[in-house]
């Protein structure tokens, strides 16, 4: 048993929704967050009194499961951001787990 944890942006949400059930990952939680990038400080001058937010909103989905299932979503994500036209791929991580109940 592994935990995988994935980001994305907003509005790939239901694409990565999608990618979890195609991994036969059924049993997943998720959270909103704010994403941040650092920025040139000559950018973030020019934007200093700017209205806008700061992040990007941002989607992060987590899920203890077993890891051919991990390697599946793996293989989707990869083959996902192979395709997009943003700078804005899902990213994914896997954390070992020592103990669990």
């Amino acid at each position: 048993m592994k935990l995988v944890i994935v980001t994305a942006v907003e509005a790939f949400q239901k694409d990565v929704l999608k990618l979890f059930k195609q991994a036969n990952i059924e049993h997943l939680s998720s959270s909103d967050i704010d994403g941040h990038k650092n920025t040139a400080s000559v950018l973030m001058a020019s934007n200093w009194f700017s209205g806008k937010k700061a992040g990007n909103e941002s989607s992060m989905f987590f899920s203890f499961t077993e890891d051919e299932r991990i390697e599946a979503l793996f293989v989707l994500i990869k083959a996902f951001n192979t395709n997009l036209e943003t700078n804005n791929p899902i990213k994914a991580i896997v954390v070992p787990i020592e103990k669990y109940i």
